[in-house]
């Protein structure tokens, strides 16, 4: 009996010390305050309520930002609070549509809200010449075309139609505008750029903002990023802390006179527009990864700028910090990265903030700067009342695509017209056409299209190439003819004109970085062949970035810039057959050979001869 006695009471000790526990781990967790999700309150009041209530392990995981093939276990997005998902180039749901995506994306936002306190998780993606990722999406085309146009409202009309692609999508956020200046052409990004041209840069890149943000920072439509802060584009080659590559994410060697001059103030144009987020670069300063330097991140771009939004890190740049995981990312977040682009081990990154803060590595203060900030973003892009939304069927609608069309034809510079060889394609009869880059939609996209590298072939949904845009231009009694490599049946009978369409192969990042930007070896056989079975001929060059001429251009007799134009290639035809004009130029000096780069901010050369063609310069017919 005094047994069951003992076994009795002690059962009732452990009840009463269970209902002890439990009572204190609701009142540690309950949620005291839940006007933070009333929208009719300001931003700031609401990020008081919800701020006050977080603990340590809730705000680490805020700043968290994961590649969502990454998530081990999809109920990790409410287990360690995780504050960001992305799709790194080419990653996608198993059905890769439009609907597709949004049922993704969906799920991962129901399961952020499910969360003790409910804060919507963001889902960013690099649409940077449109809805990229997505098949069927609108391709514009990419920045370097849109800066041979120069127009600032045709960009913001192009970021409003990207964002509704991306809204119909549920994605949250875009990294993008690039607002990076090349001086170099051998670097692989160049075509992410606008112009070495400083002012239109910030002012294409402004443009942008708007246009996917709309123009109360209080209430966007979508969160932007302005990229790659600080100094991207005055690289020095070799430099590369990449050991596959050789300038990109390699170290900026100019004054910091000169980058404020310079690089600084498209920034501060972004910060102007209200642009919400902003992305440390790859790159160094001096000894110092962009990521690690206080200075830039903290002293100018937040306190001398006013830059009220969050920063972020570029993919796995925080660890490229020296001293360990855990060091790395103590640098950071004190140099004021605020949320990290880990991509992958977000249990030890959640573990390893909790742990600098509670041993005074990172001060409390710094980590709710940094949560503030976030929340600040996700407050104002509406997300605690419900995801983006927009038609599904604006996903590459008719509208997007005409005006993505007109944005090429408005696109292509006229380097070379010799011999009247526009005016005669014109009024040919006979028309033969060849090249690498003449029916492939995936070459003419360029990279950051259905994968991070691009595709290769006629395979990105609802496109139109370069040729089919011909045949469709043509009259009906004009004879095409069409051999990719230029091998015609009859060469002996000659074409009034010949159409050669060459150019670069898709590349992102680093692996676009080469010695010499020119023409294959293939591709200049194939203009040879083009040349022998024409009575003139015009070279159409499909590139992301000038490419250096052979001795044997001198010979063509007409050489158009068409640059990466994106789904559209129609745009390409409208120009050649007049139903457009051409208006475009050249957004950076063209090297006449590769010792002249890099080029100054001012156009020079390195040993200060002409080049090519100067910035500005493109023929008008």
């Amino acid at each position: 009996m005094n047994k069951s006695l003992r076994i009795v009471g002690a059962f009732i000790v452990v009840v009463i010390i269970a209902l002890f526990v439990t009572q204190g781990y609701k009142e540690k967790y309950r949620v005291a305050d839940t006007r933070y999700m009333d929208a009719t309150l300001g931003i700031e009041e609401r990020i008081d309520i919800l701020l006050g209530q977080m603990t340590l392990e809730e705000k680490a995981g805020q700043m968290a930002l994961v590649e969502k093939n990454a998530v081990r276990d999809l109920r990790d997005i409410k287990r360690y609070e995780i504050g960001g998902l992305l799709s790194g180039g080419g990653s996608k749901p198993d059905d890769n549509t439009p609907a597709g995506w949004r049922r993704m994306i969906e799920e991962f936002d129901t399961l952020s809200r499910s969360t003790r306190l409910g804060i919507p998780v963001l889902y960013g993606v690099d649409a940077i010449h449109g809805h990229g990722n997505v098949p069927g999406a609108t391709i514009f085309p990419h920045s370097i075309g849109l800066g041979a146009i120069g127009d600032v409202d045709l960009v913001e009309r192009i970021a409003a139609a990207t964002a509704m692609e991306v809204q119909a999508t549920g994605v949250s956020w875009v990294f993008s505008p690039t607002l990076d200046a090349p001086q170099d052409i051998r670097w692989g990004r160049v075509y992410e750029t606008y112009s070495s041209d400083f002012e239109m840069v910030g002012d294409m890149g402004a443009a942008l903002v708007r246009g996917l943000q709309g123009t109360d920072p209080e209430k966007v439509s979508l969160i932007a990023t302005a990229k790659h802060y600080l100094g991207s584009g005055a690289m020095g080659w070799n430099t590369s802390s990449n050991e596959s590559y050789r300038i990109d994410q390699g170290t900026t060697e100019i004054s910091e006179a000169a980058l404020r001059e310079f690089y600084l103030p498209p920034f501060k144009q972004a910060v102007d527009a209200g642009v919400l987020s902003v992305m440390a670069g790859l790159n160094s300063y001096g000894d110092t990864k962009i990521s690690a330097n206080k200075y830039l991140l903290t002293d100018v771009l937040k306190d001398e700028l006013g830059f009220k939004g969050f920063v972020v890190s570029d993919w796995y740049g925080v660890y490229e910090i020296p001293g360990g995981r855990y060091a790395s990312t103590v640098t950071a977040l004190n140099a004021g990265i605020d949320m990290v682009m880990l991509p992958f081990d977000y249990s030890l990154f959640t573990r390893d903030v909790v742990k600098a803060v509670r041993g005074g590595d990172v001060s409390e203060e710094r980590a709710n700067d940094s949560v503030r900030r976030i929340l600040r973003a996700k407050f104002a892009a509406g997300l605690f009342e419900g995801l983006p939304s927009a038609p599904l069927e604006s996903v590459g609608s008719a509208e997007h695509r005409a005006l993505a069309r007109d944005a090429v034809s408005r696109s292509l510079v006229l380097l070379k017209n010799k011999n009247s060889a526009i005016e005669t394609l014109r009024s040919a009869d006979t028309i033969v056409i060849a090249g690498s880059a003449a029916d492939n939609t995936g070459m003419q996209s360029g990279a950051w299209t259905i994968e991070w590298q691009g595709v290769d072939g006629n395979i990105v949904p609802g496109a139109t190439s370069i040729l089919e845009g011909i045949a469709e231009a043509v009259d009906f009694s004009v004879e095409i003819t069409y051999a990719k490599d230029g091998n015609f049946s009859d060469p002996a009978v000659l074409a009034d004109v010949g159409i050669a369409i060459v150019g670069e192969r898709p590349y992102a990042e680093g692996f676009g970085d080469s010695d010499e930007p020119t023409f294959t070896k293939e591709d200049l056989e194939t203009i040879s062949r083009v040349q022998n079975a024409s009575k003139r001929i015009v070279v159409i060059i499909v590139s992301g970035r000038p490419l250096i001429l052979p001795p044997q251009s001198t010979d063509w007799d007409a050489i158009v810039a068409a640059w990466f134009p994106g789904s559209e290639g129609a745009g390409v035809a409208d120009v050649l057959f007049g139903t457009k004009k051409f208006t475009g130029k050249v957004p950076l000096p063209w090297p006449s050979y590769i010792e002249q780069s890099p080029f100054t901010p001012d156009g020079v050369s390195s040993d200060s001869t002409p080049p090519e063609f100067e910035r500005g310069f493109g023929l008008q017919i």
